[in-house]
């Protein structure tokens, strides 16, 4: 059961503006992926979405199973990928604690 790949808007750019050596390894690394995605998928801290590692890059996906479709949401370099996703988290942290504070008191 393979899965079909589907990118973002956002994505396309991004790795459009990588080297050509680093587009085809990403590439490379979706083609196998979607064989089995669940075999290679890490979730992302704080999301409801899934990464790839391709040497330095992360590929951050979301599988929708229901559809058989690998949607590539963000390529970025795994030094800078997170950040997003990170302050998505803290804030939700911080959220549920004021919530919390709140109803207690």
């Amino acid at each position: 059961m393979t899965y079909t790949l589907d990118y973002s808007e956002k994505a396309r750019k991004q790795i459009k503006k990588l080297e050509k050596a680093h587009q085809e390894r990403i590439i490379s690394t979706l083609e196998r992926c979607v064989i089995n995605p669940w075999r290679h998928a890490e979730k992302v801290l704080g999301s409801t979405y899934y990464r790839f590692r391709a040497g330095d890059y992360r590929i951050v996906v979301d599988i929708q199973d229901d559809k058989l479709i690998v949607l590539v949401i963000e390529v970025a370099h795994r030094s800078t990928v997170y950040r997003f996703y990170e302050e998505q988290a803290k804030y939700r942290a911080e959220s549920r604690q004021r919530i919390m504070r709140r109803a207690m008191g």
